[in-house]
């Protein structure tokens, strides 16, 4: 990996574990942009990877019908449910430097995965959205591939990015921050949507 996308992921990891820091145990229980997951939850499938030996992701994989959502889901409860709030940030504040790569994500895959679900959290609570050219970055890496994972269509509008370099799509432009750029491409919040707090994930 590339030593300045290793040094964003880094520093995006550790701005968001500041964040996590600061929160009430309310905030904790509060609901992210994930269906179905609070903070505490999407906090412990940010940490997964950290302490998921490959033994526990294959045998997962199997009970979970190589559904990896259903995999995800099932160990997000699980985690929660064995490990406080305190425990799920050592987890993080232990791992700020990993070197963890999602399969086939290639180079900024696990900036993708941090900056994706730190929006998760952080956008319901209404705290501070990562740095634009952050964002910026994993969107110009994102292809076709990347983006139909998340099953969203944009039906023949562009999105331009009004505070970086970076715009998604064909067709007629449709300008917001890069923030809701990642939101809208992610299926967090529809074109329609001004307000992401209030997209279904």
């Amino acid at each position: 990996m590339r030593s300045d996308i290793l040094e964003e992921t880094w520093a995006e990891r550790a701005r968001l574990l500041a964040l996590l820091e600061r929160l009430h145990p309310e905030q904790w229980g509060s609901r992210s942009l994930c269906a179905g997951w609070r903070t505490r939850e999407v906090v412990a499938h940010m940490t997964m990877p950290f302490r998921t030996t490959p033994l526990r992701f294959a045998t997962g994989m199997v009970r979970a019908r190589f559904s990896f959502d259903r995999f995800a889901d099932r160990m997000a409860r699980a985690d929660t449910a064995a490990m406080s709030d305190d425990e799920l940030l050592t987890q993080l504040r232990d791992n700020i430097r990993h070197e963890w790569r999602p399969p086939g994500g290639g180079e900024v895959g696990a900036l993708s995965h941090d900056l994706i679900h730190g929006l998760d959290i952080t956008e319901p609570l209404g705290l501070p959205a990562p740095p634009a050219q952050r964002i910026a970055a994993v969107l110009r890496a994102a292809g076709p591939r990347n983006l139909a994972y998340f099953g969203v269509h944009l039906h023949g509008k562009r999105l331009v990015a009004t505070d970086a370099e970076v715009s998604i799509g064909d067709g007629a432009p449709v300008r917001m921050p890069v923030k809701d750029v990642l939101l809208v491409v992610t299926g967090r919040r529809a074109l329609t949507d001004r307000d992401p707090r209030r997209a279904s994930s």
